[in-house]
């Protein structure tokens, strides 16, 4: 009786070790919760994946469960985490070129942002992030725009004297080239510094605006419009030794659910500009218009500062700089 309930349990565990073997599981994090555009994003691949059938499964660590938001890239890198969603300009410090990825100026609207996305620039930074043993499963910009307590902000002049909140090292410098006063803090921070009249004017993303109700304390807001000045790039990244190591058929299965994830992401990140706007617009404030002529502005302040700063500070940074302007 013995040797027949061994020989039971162990044709049970080769079973079990068989089905575990036959399926993969990856990891994946990000900092947001599930009613996010970029949680959607990752959704999107993992149940693509999963209907593939390909004994592939995605698990999705939400609400910065598994990583702090500014530190999964380097666990990526070391294949501790298979996949991520992030601002890549997190990664600046591991790698400064990413830091082109959140330039006042440089993306003039969606369809600019996907021929950045898909262009010489692009496959540049692609280069740097396989040094890391990183890839880009789904490319992805999201755009932002002002906010002003007192007045509208649509150009230059209009910061001048001004306790402004902006999203990032570059944007900062080059507010303080339009004589404005840098306040720095989370953007989870905007509304009760302008509760307080702390700050007077804010530059951060479209659904920061509204999921933090700046709404209820700023009289004039510029969203991102046909020209917008605020686009941070956001990609799903994977670890490529990791996707290396899967089956034809999985990786397949990936590029597909990733093309899918892409397309939503890019169409989604449009309609969240207009949704802000009219957030906004129903809360009674006025909605400003950056026109053209306003970005060639701002983009020519950027050129004297945030520019020529990262140029000095990045080795190949005039190289990298000119393949992304030369993107029409």
């Amino acid at each position: 009786m013995k040797p027949i309930l061994n020989t039971a349990v162990a044709a049970l565990a080769l079973a079990s070790m068989g089905t575990l073997a036959g399926a993969t599981e990856l990891r994946l994090s990000h900092q947001w919760s599930s009613k996010d555009i970029r949680h959607q994003v990752a959704q999107i691949v993992a149940d693509e994946v999963a209907a593939a059938g390909v004994d592939l499964e995605i698990k999705i660590f939400g609400s910065k469960s598994l990583f702090k938001p500014r530190e999964q890239y380097k666990p990526l890198s070391r294949g501790q985490l298979d996949m991520t969603v992030l601002p890549l300009s997190y990664a600046g410090g591991q790698q400064p070129a990413y830091n082109l990825t959140l330039m006042p100026g440089l993306v003039k609207n969606h369809d600019h942002a996907a021929r950045l996305s898909h262009s010489p620039f692009m496959e540049a930074l692609e280069a740097k992030m396989a040094e890391d043993d990183v890839m880009v499963l789904v490319h992805g910009y999201l755009a932002g725009g002002f906010a002003g307590k007192d007045k509208c902000i649509t150009k230059p002049e209009d910061v001048k004297g001004l306790q402004t909140r902006a999203a990032g090292k570059s944007f900062e410098q080059m507010l303080a080239g339009a004589d404005a006063s840098i306040a720095s803090m989370a953007s989870s921070e905007i509304y009760n510094a302008m509760q307080t009249g702390v700050l007077q004017a804010a530059n951060t993303s479209s659904s920061s605006f509204v999921s933090y109700r700046i709404y209820e304390q700023v009289s004039c807001y510029t969203p991102a419009g046909d020209v917008a000045l605020w686009f941070m790039y956001q990609p799903l990244l994977m670890n490529k030794r990791t996707f290396d190591g899967l089956s034809e058929a999985q990786q397949n299965a990936l590029i597909a659910a990733a093309e899918k994830a892409e397309a939503f992401y890019m169409e989604e990140a449009k309609s969240q500009d207009a949704a802000s706007a009219k957030v906004f617009r129903e809360a009674g404030v006025e909605i400003a218009e950056m026109s053209v002529e306003d970005f060639d502005a701002w983009r020519a302040l950027a050129m004297e500062t945030s520019y020529a700063k990262f140029v000095e500070e990045v080795a190949d940074g005039q190289a990298l700089l000119d393949l992304a302007l030369a993107v029409e």
